[in-house]
């Protein structure tokens, strides 16, 4: 389960170098999705798919309408995984 920041981000990570071929040095908080890790719109439906699996739980575009960086993901999912 994912449970604090630093697993959370280990674990996207891994989903952004293997589903968007991203450089896992480049992956960090403030990196920019689009800008420094050039994942669009479309990449980043696959990329709520994936963490839909991941988490188990639902999670709504909304909620993904205001993220620009990876710290904004981590954030997302931890509010996602807070909530029963």
């Amino acid at each position: 389960m994912l449970n604090n920041k630093d697993e959370i981000l280990s674990e996207l990570t891994g989903i952004l170098v293997e589903m968007f071929e991203v450089d896992a040095a480049d992956v960090s908080v403030d990196a920019h999705l689009s800008d420094d890790l050039d994942i669009d719109s479309i990449d980043a439906v696959d990329l709520i798919v994936r963490l839909k699996e991941l988490t188990g739980k639902k999670i709504a575009p909304e909620e993904f309408k205001s993220v620009r960086t990876v710290g904004h993901v981590v954030e997302a999912i931890q509010k996602v995984m807070a909530e029963q």
